[in-house]
C-alpha cells in the first residue's frame, strides 16, 4: 500500500528496549544461586506488570511491547544460565561466587580495601561490591590466593592489588 493512504498517527515507534549487560561471543552465562534467583524475580515482576490496567489500548499495547521486548531478553538469560554452586569447602583461590578482601597498591586507589564478589554479569553492582567475572579485575583475580598479587588494566596504566581473605559469596 502507498503511504499515502497510511495516517500518520497508524505509525508506532518500535520501543527502545535497553539490552542488558553484556555478555562477551563464546562466553558461558554463568551465575551464582543468588543470580538465577534475581532474575527469575525480574521475570515473574515483568509478567505481574503486564497485567495491569491501562488507560487506553494504545497505552496497553506500548507498555506491552516494552515488557514482552524485556521479557525476550531475560528469558534468553534464564535459558542459557549455567549456575555455578559454592563450593563445599573453604576456599584456598579466587574463583566464581567467592568473596575476596583485597588492598589496592600503587596507582590511583593506593592502600584502599574492598571487599568483593565475583559474579554473574546480571547480578553485579560496582557500588555494592558485585563484580562482573569478565571484568578486568576479576579476571586477574581468578586462581590467585591469599597473599598473592593481581595487576589489572587501569585507564591508561595498571592497578595492582593485593589478596587478603577469600571466603564463600
Amino acid at each position: 500500500m502507498s503511504r499515502g493512504f497510511v495516517k500518520e498517527d497508524d505509525q508506532e515507534e518500535a520501543p527502545f528496549i535497553p539490552p542488558r549487560a553484556a555478555l562477551p561471543d563464546g562466553v558461558s552465562n554463568y551465575v551464582t544461586p543468588r543470580g538465577l534467583r534475581l532474575l527469575q524475580e525480574e521475570k515473574a515482576g515483568l509478567e505481574a506488570e503486564r497485567s495491569l490496567e491501562h488507560e487506553s489500548d494504545d497505552a496497553r499495547r506500548r507498555a506491552w511491547a516494552v515488557i514482552d521486548g524485556r521479557l525476550a531478553l531475560l528469558e534468553e538469560r534464564i535459558v542459557t544460565a549455567r549456575v555455578v554452586e559454592p563450593p563445599t569447602e573453604e576456599p584456598d583461590e579466587v574463583r566464581f561466587g567467592m568473596r575476596v578482601s583485597v588492598r589496592f597498591g600503587p596507582g590511583p586507589q593506593n592502600g584502599m580495601e574492598r571487599d568483593l564478589t565475583i559474579v554473574g554479569v546480571d547480578e553485579a553492582s560496582v557500588k555494592d561490591g558485585l563484580i562482573s567475572f569478565t571484568a578486568p579485575i576479576a579476571r586477574a583475580l581468578i586462581g590467585k590466593r591469599v597473599g598473592e598479587e593481581a595487576t589489572y588494566p587501569l585507564g591508561s596504566g595498571e592497578q595492582r592489588l593485593e589478596v587478603l581473605a577469600i571466603a564463600n559469596g
